[in-house]
This record gives C-alpha cells, sequence and structure tokens, in this order.
C-alpha cells in the first residue's frame, strides 16, 4: 500500500552531482561540471584531495563540455540559454582568470559543446548546423579566423576529435539507419588528402566515441560491427581493424594510456557497469570499480600515474573517483575526489534493484524491478502493492544501476517500480537495439505493457493500481500507453514528452530529423505510419488521469506538443495537470525547478495510485 515516504525528495533531488570533467595537463587539477549550488557550474579541484574545489562560473546559466587546451593556460566550456541548446563557446584564461565568448553572434545556431583543441592550443574543432547542417568546423581559439567547415559530405555530425600528431581529424556522423561512422580528414586547410570513414573488408563499419592513441596511428573506437557494442582498434598506416573486447557483454568509452600501452573502457553487464584496463603488454583486461552502479568517462591522468571516472549507484549521486596506478593494476585503489551526498540521508534505506527478465513476442526483455521493504509476493488482492512502469528515454538507451531519486522515492512510499529495457535499447545486441526500427511506439510498448503483466502474474502488483511515467521518448510511450492501452493504467505523467510525430519532425533539431528519417520514414511518404503512432489523435481514449510537464524551451520535444495534449484535454471528462516551466529546455537544470517538477510527478502518482483510488476512470472507448 501506499505509506508516507521515509526519504526527503528535496534531498535526493538536490544531491549535488558531477557531470563532466576534464583533467589538466600537469595531472594536477581536473576541472568539472558540478550542480553543487543548484545549477550545473565549472568547478576546478585539486587532483591530490588537498584543498576546496574552486568555483569558476556564476550566474543564471549552466556550462558543460570542458577542455583544457594543450598548454594548460586554458579552459574551453560551452553555455546555453535558458535551456535551448544554442550554446556560446567560451574560453577561461587560468592566467588572468579571464573569459571570453568565442561564439557570442549566434543566436540561431546550434553548436554541440563538446569542442576540442587542437595539439598546438591555436584552434579549437566543434560541430555547428550554421550551414543547415551538422558538420565540423575549425576555428581559431584568438577569434583572429573565421570557421572553416571541413566536412562537406551529406551526413549529419555529431563530433570531432584531434589527432594528437595534429594532422587529422576523427569526424563522427549519423549516417545509414542507428550507425553512426567515423571519417579521418585532414586537418590541414588545403589537403588534397580525401577523408575516409573506418572500414573492414564489408565496408564502413558503424564506429563512434573515437579516441586517438598517443602516437597517432591507431584509433579506439565503440562499434557493434561484431553484433554488440564493443571496442575496435583501426591502425592508420594499414587500414586494418581489430576487436579488442570480448562479444559476451557491450563495453565503450575507450581511453588510451599515455605510453599506448593500456586503454581504459566500460564493461556493462545488464546496466552494472565496471571499468575495465586492458594491458597490452600482458594481454589482460584488468577490473577496476568504485562500487555498484556505473561507470563512465574512464581517462588517464596525462602523467600515467592515476585512472578517473565517474561514478554513481542505487545509493550515491555521481562523484568523481581517482585511481592511484602507482603500484600497478592489481594494486590500484579508487577514492572520490568530490563526496557531498547529505549524512542526514540514510543510504541504507535506498533500494537496489534486481535484475528480472519477462517474455514479449518471443523476446526476452530486461528490466530493473525495486522493491519497497518488507514486501512478499501475494495472492489477489492482499499483499500486493501499487507499482509505476518508469519508461527510459532515447529511446536508442538503457535504464542502468544509477542514481534515481524519483524512483527511490516512489519505493520508499511503498511502491514497486519497474525500469523495462525494451527492444530498441542498448546495452544488449545490436539486433535488440534495432528491432523498433519503423515500429516506434508498437513493439517497444508492448514490451512495456508485458513488464506490467509480469508485476501482476507474479503478485508484485495491484492490477488495479499500476502507474506508468518517463521522459522524453519515454514520456511518448507513457502517452501511448495512457491513449491506446488505456484499461491498464489508473493514472500516468509524462515529462517533456512528444505526442504528434508530424510536428516533432517539423520542430525538433535537424540531427533528430535525421534520426527519424533513418528509423521512422518520411513524414510525407509514410504519412500513414506517422499518424497511427502519434498519441494525439487518439487521445479522447484516454481514461485515466494524466500529467504532462515540459520546458519552454526545450529543442527536442518542444513545448507545444505538451500544450497540444492541453488543448485537447480541456473539453475531455479526465483529471489533468498541466506544466511549462519558463527558462528550462529538454532536462530541466535549475534546482528549484527540478525539485518542484519532481515533487509534483511523485505527488501526482501517489495521489492516484493510493488504495481508494481519487478518480474512477470512465469506461475507456474501444481502441482503434
Amino acid at each position: 500500500m501506499v505509506t508516507d515516504p521515509t526519504l526527503s525528495l528535496a534531498q535526493l533531488v538536490s544531491a549535488p552531482t558531477v557531470w563532466n570533467y576534464a583533467i589538466a595537463p600537469d595531472s594536477q587539477t581536473a576541472a568539472v561540471i558540478w550542480d553543487k549550488p543548484g545549477q550545473h557550474h565549472l568547478y576546478l579541484v585539486p587532483l591530490s584531495g588537498a584543498g576546496r574545489p574552486r568555483r569558476i562560473t556564476r550566474g543564471v546559466e549552466s556550462a558543460a563540455s570542458p577542455s583544457f587546451s594543450p598548454d594548460g593556460t586554458r579552459l574551453v566550456y560551452a553555455q546555453d540559454y535558458a535551456g535551448d541548446e544554442h550554446y556560446d563557446l567560451f574560453i577561461y584564461d587560468r592566467r588572468t582568470g579571464l573569459t571570453r565568448n568565442l561564439t557570442p553572434d549566434s543566436p540561431d545556431e546550434i553548436i554541440n559543446p563538446d569542442a576540442r583543441w587542437s595539439p598546438d592550443s591555436r584552434y579549437l574543432a566543434y560541430v555547428s548546423d550554421c550551414s543547415g547542417r551538422f558538420a565540423a568546423y575549425v576555428r581559431a581559439a584568438d577569434g583572429s579566423e573565421p570557421p572553416r567547415r571541413v566536412t562537406q559530405h551529406d551526413y549529419s555530425d555529431i563530433h570531432a576529435e584531434w589527432s594528437p600528431d595534429g594532422q587529422h581529424l576523427a569526424v563522427s556522423a549519423w549516417t545509414e539507419g542507428q550507425e553512426t561512422w567515423v571519417f579521418i580528414v585532414p586537418a590541414a586547410l588545403g589537403s588534397l588528402a580525401e577523408p575516409f570513414p573506418l572500414a573492414g573488408p564489408g565496408g564502413p563499419i558503424d564506429a563512434a566515441l573515437a579516441a586517438w592513441s598517443p602516437d597517432s596511428r591507431r584509433l579506439a573506437v565503440l562499434s557493434n560491427a561484431a553484433g554488440i557494442n564493443g571496442i575496435q582498434i583501426f591502425d592508420l598506416p594499414t587500414r586494418r581493424l581489430a576487436q579488442l573486447t570480448p562479444n559476451t557483454h557491450e563495453a565503450s568509452d575507450p581511453a588510451w594510456s599515455p605510453d599506448g600501452q593500456q586503454i581504459a573502457y566500460t564493461w556493462n553487464v545488464d546496466g552494472e557497469v565496471s571499468l575495465r584496463v586492458h594491458d597490452f603488454r600482458d594481454g589482460r583486461a584488468h577490473a577496476l570499480q568504485a562500487g555498484p552502479g556505473v561507470h563512465s568517462r574512464p581517462r588517464f591522468a596525462p602523467d600515467g600515474q592515476a585512472l578517473l571516472a565517474l561514478h554513481n549507484g542505487p545509493r550515491h549521486p555521481g562523484d568523481l573517483w581517482v585511481f592511484d596506478l602507482r603500484r600497478g593494476l592489481e594494486k590500484a585503489r579508487g577514492r572520490a575526489l568530490t563526496n557531498w551526498l547529505p549524512k542526514s540521508l540514510d543510504r541504507q534505506a535506498l533500494a537496489a534493484p534486481r535484475l528480472v527478465n519477462w517474455p514479449s513476442e518471443g523476446l526476452s526483455v530486461p528490466g530493473l524491478l525495486y522493491l519497497p521493504r518488507g514486501l512478499r509476493r501475494a495472492g489477489a488482492g492482499r499483499g500486493r502493492a501499487p507499482a509505476v512502469l518508469w519508461v527510459h528515454g532515447g529511446p536508442t538507451w538503457q535504464f542502468k544501476n544509477e542514481w534515481w531519486p524519483g524512483v527511490q522515492y516512489l519505493v520508499s512510499a511503498g511502491c514497486v517500480v519497474l525500469a523495462p529495457n525494451y527492444r530498441g535499447s542498448t546495452g544488449y545486441s545490436r539486433a535488440f537495439q534495432e528491432a523498433n526500427r519503423f515500429d516506434l511506439g508498437g513493439g517497444d510498448m508492448r514490451d512495456v505493457l508485458a513488464g506490467a503483466e509480469f508485476l501482476v502474474e507474479k503478485g508484485y502488483a495491484d492490477p488495479r493500481r499500476l502507474g506508468i511515467t518517463g521522459a522524453s521518448y519515454g514520456g511518448y510511450l507513457t502517452m501511448t500507453a495512457l491513449t491506446r492501452h488505456p484499461s491498464v493504467f489508473a493514472a500516468g505523467s509524462a515529462v517533456v514528452p512528444f505526442l504528434n510525430w508530424f510536428t516533432e519532425h517539423d520542430n525538433e533539431r535537424e540531427d533528430l530529423q535525421y534520426w527519424d528519417l533513418q528509423n521512422f520514414g518520411d513524414p510525407v511518404r509514410d504519412a500513414g505510419r506517422y499518424r497511427e503512432y502519434s498519441p494525439i489523435f487518439y487521445i479522447e481514449d484516454i481514461a485515466a488521469p494524466v500529467q504532462l510537464i515540459a520546458g519552454a524551451n526545450d529543442a527536442r520535444c518542444p513545448a507545444d506538443e505538451t500544450q497540444q495534449a492541453a488543448d485537447a484535454l480541456k473539453d475531455l471528462d479526465v483529471p489533468h495537470e498541466i506544466i511549462i516551466y519558463p527558462g528550462e529546455g529538454h532536462g530541466f537544470l535549475k534546482r528549484a525547478n527540478q525539485v518542484d517538477a519532481m515533487r509534483r510527478r511523485m505527488r501526482f502518482l501517489l495521489r492516484h495510485l493510493a488504495p481508494a483510488p481519487a478518480y474512477q476512470p470512465r469506461r475507456p472507448r474501444a481502441v482503434r
């Protein structure tokens, strides 16, 4: 039954998290993006652990994606305005303490925030849509030269990475279907060398997250060319590929050691993500782990004496960890450089999930199951709890064993929570990841519904008190569930959702439009599919209370999608709440809004999943 929560929602949501970082060339300092002050800001943190972090950015806007210049004198970082994703690039000079906006005259330009320095610290490579399509550019860091476009293909670029010798850029781009390719592009102006994609015997391979070896002769990339995401090594002189990691589980995020003798990467086993370091000298993969949960962004310190990574888990938010390598990998021990979880928050009261699977149309669908303390599986009615299906976004993404404040709060209030990794999720095989192409909102939705049936059949959940919630694509599936399967759920909360494939495609970013065309079809040629899978056209079939939460400046799922639902729901006899936050985008960045949105979301779900329903659903119309 729903009980008074034992955890403080404000404490859970407000727990400071490190989102990104970079290491200074002298291996003494890390630049971190930290939300401790209630907004994403840039700090300098001593790697020794001595001394306090020093805050660099202030104001109402959030910082992202720091990168040190190779000479160590400057930092580049990105900053958007009120969540609109129209980033500007800023350069902070460590010698003077002054900050300069490198791209001040770009109000209509979308710049991907991950800018990278040239080895001589004179130029920056980044991706922008200033030409109407996302493409890679090189720009003088002092602003003395106009930006120069370096890719001319018809694909949508994502990121550009300099080779250490400065001769090439590795540019990743969305290409065909869900594939990304990495193109080797000459960096010099006027070069006669032709760009080429990483390729195997069968042609270009899916590749991303390119990491150059220190000698610029090899690239480590994430690739699912072998049927599951793993690490491949591309040798530039011979143009040959070799698989580094086994195909048993997903590997990602490769990083070279300064001497080129080791590669660190992440190792994902059903949403539990640890670190591995492959040593070319003994051919072994050594495991490192700060604790249960998810490790990400492993990076060697430039002096080779430490490995850094982000780590979060069900009982603590994201922190920056450093592993001391001076005594070797076998004796490496980690310590947190940041650790600001309030001492008053009882970590033992936080729930760790268990991995479960259930059948759906011949597939075995995985998910993470959270159970409140003392719950026993029982017969119909007595002993069964309310349950919430927590649906991840993407859809090409995975719900992992991470820090989830809303999930923990629901569990502390007596709810069962199931987070399904439906077909289309990452973390498993390429076939599973691509299984929802041109069926978005179809088979993946049925996997979620099968998860609800699993909870009922196993005796965990009361079938009369099932809720559903999700953000982004998870919000879309939430609205699909409430409109196309109106008798299943007692309530639903959709956060930054879209409901209308036509208007979503028309109004979203160019790179997302490209993805839609490759994975869902053309809105004119495939208009029937676009209409059939759009919840807005079935909103009169909603039978349960519904809540929609949006950001006014969302560039991915524009607030107009939520407003369409608000306009349609006005004339329906269904309880509904519509909240649109000004000054926010796709992921809320202001702490006050994060807390308020989560509080509204939790209250809505718990109110409508209480033992005596606050609202008796009207009889649903037949689903077309």
